[in-house]
């Protein structure tokens, strides 16, 4: 980052030590500011408040109006006098140019503000172990990888913006309910060679068409906001402790960065309505019952829907492998670990040997035993099985 000259400046929040004076930092898992000069805690005051949720079609309403974007105002660090600007993803970090923590408003940035957060609950050391023990675990991973986990690569803290939405659905559909029942067949088989008729039990499906309703209420589905990791490592960090949210208080940003949402709020309740679909099948296929289901009609009606924004603590960091960047991020909270990884073909191929080796060698005994002829010359007979599992159809959207 360049030093810039801008008569704008961001307003920025100031942590100065009680004790020194000098800029103090978050201390995972407490309610204070360590000062890292000399060591006193300042406590952080309780701030008592409910976690409200807003109203999403009023919200909507209100970001469809015309809105003037105001260009990114310069960040003044106090420590050092230079001025900067974040990313502008970024409204909390560190000063390029003195290391300082850096909390800066988010008002002038987005129309919607982050109301509640959850603190980080371990700290760096205990995140590294936690990846540690997860790299070690990977079944195929090459040696290198495992050695980087060995390593003191530096972790990044970052509180990761999400949106949580709370909603009434009712449900209507129109569908198939398949039972399953048996007839008798006459088939013709070999034993011991000879071809013999045999009386087979064989399974038909009986299909019935179904229509009915069926109601959900959803509560906090939780949405990343963030499109600096892959949707698909953020949504694994779940479980979160959602029901210990606080109000937002900038003192447990200091030390850390903190990201501004790039998904929008009409993007995130679309993600949401996925996620919400996928569960509305399963009640459908549930209240359709029998052995098997068809889905062919759905249409599904959302009232009463909110909506929260907040804040959620990651540890992150990233590693090159022949020449590929793989990401990797750590649940603040519980010590959950998710992220890529590449794999050792050699490791691979060689297992894949051994299950071959393994397989032919137990073959080979079989048949030296004659534990295969003994098998083969018996008549028996096995009743199918199915899967109880009921059988959910993919889902392409709602239907309006």
């Amino acid at each position: 980052m360049l030093r810039t000259k801008s008569s704008a400046r961001q307003a920025v929040g100031r942590f100065p030590c009680a004790q020194c004076g000098a800029v103090l930092k978050y201390a995972p898992g407490t309610m204070h500011l360590v000062c890292d000069y000399c060591g006193f805690e300042n406590h952080i005051e309780y701030r008592a408040g409910v976690i409200e949720e807003y109203d999403l079609q009023e919200a909507l309403r209100r970001l469809s109006e015309p809105r003037t974007e105001a260009p990114k105002p310069q960040v003044h660090c106090d420590e050092c006098g230079a001025s900067f600007q974040f990313e502008t993803h970024i409204h909390a970090g560190e000063c390029p140019f003195c290391g300082s923590p850096i909390v800066t408003a988010t008002t002038q940035s987005k129309p919607i503000q982050p109301k509640s957060l959850l603190p980080f609950r371990i700290n760096e050391s205990e995140a590294r172990q936690r990846f540690r023990r997860w790299i070690d675990g990977l079944w195929f991973a090459p040696n290198a990888v495992k050695k980087y986990a060995r390593s003191e690569s530096k972790l990044t803290g970052v509180y990761l913006p999400y949106w949580t939405f709370d909603s009434d659905t009712e449900t209507d559909y129109v569908g198939e309910r398949g039972d399953v029942y048996y007839v008798e067949e006459q088939v013709q088989v070999t034993r011991n060679n000879e071809v013999v008729t045999e009386t087979r039990r064989v399974p038909k499906i009986h299909w019935t068409p179904v229509s009915g309703h069926v109601s959900r209420f959803f509560d906090d589905v939780l949405i990343g906001a963030s499109k600096s990791m892959p949707r698909k490592i953020l949504d694994a960090l779940q479980p979160w402790d959602l029901e210990q949210l606080i109000p937002y208080d900038e003192n447990y940003l200091s030390g850390f960065r903190s990201e501004f949402y790039q998904v929008d709020l009409n993007e995130g309740f679309d993600h949401a309505k996925q996620a919400m679909d996928n569960v509305i099948y399963r009640d459908i296929a549930y209240d359709i019952g029998g052995d098997h289901q068809r889905i062919h009609q759905v249409r599904t009606r959302h009232s009463a829907t909110t909506y929260k924004h907040c804040l959620l603590p990651v540890w992150s960091a990233a590693f090159r492998y022949r020449n590929k960047s793989y990401r990797f991020v750590i649940n603040g909270r519980t010590g959950e670990v998710q992220g890529e990884r590449p794999y050792s073909w050699w490791k691979i191929g060689f297992a894949a040997l051994a299950a071959l080796l393994l397989a032919a060698g137990a073959y080979y005994y079989l048949e030296s035993t004659g534990a295969l002829q003994h098998s083969q010359s018996g008549t028996y007979y096995s009743k199918p099985s199915y899967n109880s599992n009921r059988y959910y159809p993919p889902y392409n959207g709602l239907h309006f």
